[in-house]
């Protein structure tokens, strides 16, 4: 594996559910059924280097953008995984060859486990809070954080100068 750092306040964007625009740094919503490199019961936030990367993330295979929360994260990770490049066979165990692979589909129709759950497994018991990656729905970069794995040192904040997030779910109603 790659190690790498991200530091000096690097911008990463989030486009949140309204359900969860209240909670953007908890990784919950992504714990209920697990996600490309968390299993279900593990908090993991995804951001992209870019809105426009984060947009088409939260987008997904939808016709239309559905209605969301686009959030700034100021970020500072000591150690993360750098998996930008891509696989390469002299820097990564062949199991990364399987990074992008069906996870929904394995875990939620075929109950199988997604190999990409058992990379995400190994980084976190390496002592890694979070992966940097290939975005596969454009042409940017994304961000795994997994919140319990932060450490002295990373610093994971949100832009919310004028308080405008929700604090709580009775903001929506």
């Amino acid at each position: 594996m790659i190690e790498s750092s991200l530091q000096d306040g690097a911008l990463f964007y989030r486009a949140h559910t309204p359900q969860w625009a209240s909670q953007p740094l908890s990784g919950a919503g992504a714990a209920l059924r697990g996600g490309r490199f968390n299993r279900p019961g593990i908090h993991a936030l995804y951001l992209s280097d870019s809105s426009a990367t984060a947009l088409a993330e939260y987008q997904q295979l939808d016709t239309l953008l559905p209605p969301c929360t686009l959030v700034t994260y100021l970020v500072e990770l000591r150690r993360v995984v750098d998996f930008r490049a891509g696989f390469a066979p002299d820097q990564w165990s062949p199991l990364w060859q399987e990074w992008s692979c069906e996870w929904r589909r394995m875990s939620l129709v075929e109950k199988i486990e997604p190999p990409s759950w058992v990379l995400a497994d190994e980084v976190m018991q390496a002592g890694f809070a979070g992966i940097v990656f290939p975005s596969l729905r454009g042409s940017g970069v994304n961000l795994v954080v997994f919140p319990d794995q932060l450490g002295a040192g990373d610093t994971l904040a949100i832009h919310d100068p004028r308080s405008a997030l929700p604090r709580d779910q009775a903001s929506w109603q």
